[in-house]
C-alpha cells in the first residue's frame, strides 16, 4: 500500500507516464531565429522558445535548442498530418551575402521513436547548404511580419 501511495504522489513529479516533452531550453536563442517567418516555397512559419510551427497546421514541440551545435530536438504535435508524436531534428544554418534570407533549417530526422535518436541519427551538411539536407537544399527563411 505505502508503495501505491508513493507512487500515486511522485509520478507527476518524476514524470513517468507524463507525454509532455520536458524543455530542455538552458541556452539564450537568438533573436534572428525567433518570429514569423516565409521560406523559398513560400511556406509560412512561427518559431518561438517552446514552438517551431510549419503553418496551417504541422508543429514541433520544442525540448532542446543546442545554439552551439545549430540544432533543434523537437516533438512532432500529436495533430500533425504525418508523423504525430514523434521526434525531430531541425538542424538550422545562418546565411551571409544572401539578403532577404538570413538562415536556413533542414528536417535532418523527422520520425525518430525517442527525442534521443533524433538528436544523434542525422546531421546537416552546412558546408554544403545546396545539397546538405539529406541531398536537398536548406529552406532558406526571411522575416514576414
Amino acid at each position: 500500500m505505502q508503495k501505491l501511495v508513493f507512487l500515486i504522489l511522485f509520478l507527476p513529479i518524476i514524470g513517468i507516464g507524463d507525454k509532455k516533452p520536458i524543455h530542455r531550453i538552458d541556452e539564450k536563442i537568438p533573436p534572428m531565429f525567433k518570429g514569423n517567418f516565409v521560406d523559398d516555397y513560400g511556406i509560412r512559419y512561427t518559431v518561438n522558445d517552446t514552438l517551431f510551427m510549419q503553418l496551417p497546421r504541422t508543429k514541433y514541440h520544442i525540448i532542446k535548442w543546442n545554439v552551439k551545435d545549430q540544432y533543434i530536438v523537437a516533438r512532432n504535435d500529436a495533430q500533425n498530418p504525418g508523423e504525430g508524436g514523434l521526434y525531430t531534428r531541425i538542424d538550422y544554418m545562418q546565411f551571409s551575402n544572401m539578403e532577404p534570407w538570413k538562415w536556413g533549417f533542414c528536417l535532418s530526422v523527422y520520425d525518430a521513436k525517442t527525442d534521443q535518436i533524433a538528436e544523434t541519427t542525422a546531421k546537416a551538411d552546412r558546408k554544403n547548404p545546396m545539397k546538405g539536407c539529406n541531398g536537398f537544399p536548406f529552406s532558406r527563411m526571411k522575416r514576414k511580419e
